[in-house]
């Protein structure tokens, strides 16, 4: 049998608290129900089935449309009644898979284990032990250990709330059997609402066999309600993701203040400090050190590179050996060589730097080209924007340009020139110059600096 998935996304979340739906809120940087999507999408389904709300528009826009197919639940019926608004395009032969859009962190592995449980004929459920089952649907089990039912907590006695096994709501059944078993469900219970749970009862009544597979952890299944819970999930996920670092050799200084939002590939020998956040893409080489509270995004990183507290890096590439910050941002745009040294509160935007080249305090470096072993002295600033255009600047290899000095762009410094400190270039410096506009330097002899007038 071939294998569909239907993943359920028509839930409000009113206890978000949030004109956002619910599986639009963030994990790591992306929405739950992309969480759930590429999980599914994993397993190699036929079909992945998404039920939303009739006014998801939203929800739709963020997920990859051609790859899902959407399905409307107009009025919010319970899980039962959302399940059955898929089931008509599902191919008469397939195994279904039922996800939701809020529980974001369960394993392919368990999945599909989940899945050869069932088998061709058979249903199987996704359960969980825990020490408080409180808010849970319980396992029904007879004697022998069969799963027979699943009761929600509200309709449960009491000794069924005292059961430890729980409901996740992830199962696995053919699909003819589970629309069989879906016409039968009433909505005779306390929310007055038709429960996908009570296909187990239907599917026992029949003399079908229910596989019962406990998921590894609970983590792995739990699903968001509320802020609190998103913030758990999002740290038992980024947990994962750092000890899947640390597994490749990695140096992750507290895994409880990393946090990585996007693909991290990195080599051998790595160290990343504290309260690092590394977004998008972002490739690490051999050797990389990143101190704390640095922000890296979308970038790609050489090896032996340091780059010291306190930096923004986005969309830039630094080439082997650069040395960043402290308090350094490299703007998009920007590729640094080989043993480049960009120092502390220093800007680099849509620029080139060559290998040797050194930017060390306080400095704008805006589309520019910086040639080899050009060193720009403190408080340099190129004058890219004349407000309406931006212009370049063009600045050869061997160049010296001296503290508070000013490149008005376009520009071009030529190879070996050096440039005045405080000087202020408006036209082009030819190889092996000086250039120097500031004003000559004189004294007055006698002058006597202005002072207040002493109160009587």
């Amino acid at each position: 049998m071939s294998l569909e998935v239907i993943v359920l996304a028509a839930g409000k979340g009113k206890r978000m608290q949030s004109d956002l739906p619910k599986v639009l809120h963030t994990l790591a940087g992306r929405p739950l129900i992309n969480h759930v999507l590429e999980t599914a999408m994993a397993l190699n389904p036929r079909a992945v089935h998404v039920v939303c709300s009739h006014d998801d528009e939203s929800v739709r826009a963020v997920s990859d449309g051609d790859a899902v197919r959407w399905v409307v639940q107009a009025e919010q019926r319970g899980t039962g009644h959302a399940v059955q608004q898929a089931l008509p395009g599902v191919s008469g032969d397939a195994l279904v898979l039922v996800m939701y859009a809020d529980v974001p962190l369960v394993r392919c592995e368990t999945l599909r284990t989940l899945i050869s449980r069932a088998g061709h004929s058979g249903v199987s459920l996704l359960t969980a032990i825990v020490e408080d089952p409180t808010g849970y649907g319980r396992i029904l089990r007879d004697s022998e250990g069969r799963i027979e039912g699943i009761v929600e907590e509200r309709d449960a006695t009491d000794d069924q709330r005292a059961i430890n096994e729980v409901n996740t709501g992830i199962l696995v059944a053919p699909v003819q059997a589970l629309g069989r078993w879906l016409a039968r469900v009433t909505n005779d219970n306390d929310q007055k609402e038709y429960y996908l749970t009570d296909v187990a009862a239907l599917a026992n009544q029949d003399n079908v066999v229910i596989q019962g597979l406990a998921a590894p952890t609970m983590e792995e299944v739990l699903g968001v309600n509320s802020r609190q819970d998103l913030a758990l999930l999002e740290r038992v996920h980024q947990r994962r993701l750092a000890a899947a670092l640390m597994d490749h050799g990695v140096t992750v200084i507290d895994p409880s203040r990393l946090d990585i939002r996007g693909q991290v590939t990195a080599g051998r020998d790595c160290v990343l400090d504290i309260n690092v956040v590394l977004e998008g893409a972002v490739a690490l080489g051999d050797r990389v050190s990143i101190g704390p509270n640095n922000v890296i995004r979308n970038a790609t990183i050489g090896d032996d590179v340091v780059v010291l507290a306190n930096c923004v890096i986005e969309r830039a590439t630094l080439g082997a050996g650069a040395r960043i910050g402290p308090f350094a941002r490299i703007r998009p745009g920007v590729v640094i060589e080989e043993r480049v040294h960009i120092g502390n509160f220093v800007e680099i935007k849509n620029s080139e730097l060559r290998a040797g080249a050194k930017v060390n305090h306080l400095s704008y470096v805006g589309d520019t080209t910086v040639g080899r072993n050009t060193n720009i002295g403190a408080g340099v600033i190129t004058c890219n924007y004349d407000g309406a255009r931006k212009h370049r600047t063009e600045i050869g290899d061997d160049v010296f340009v001296g503290s508070n000095s000013q490149l008005v762009a376009p520009v071009k410094v030529g190879q070996g020139a050096t440039v005045g400190a405080g000087s202020t270039i408006t036209s082009d410096v030819p190889e092996r110059a000086l250039a120097v506009t500031r004003a000559r330097q004189r004294h007055v002899s006698g002058w006597r600096r202005p002072r207040k007038d002493t109160k009587r």
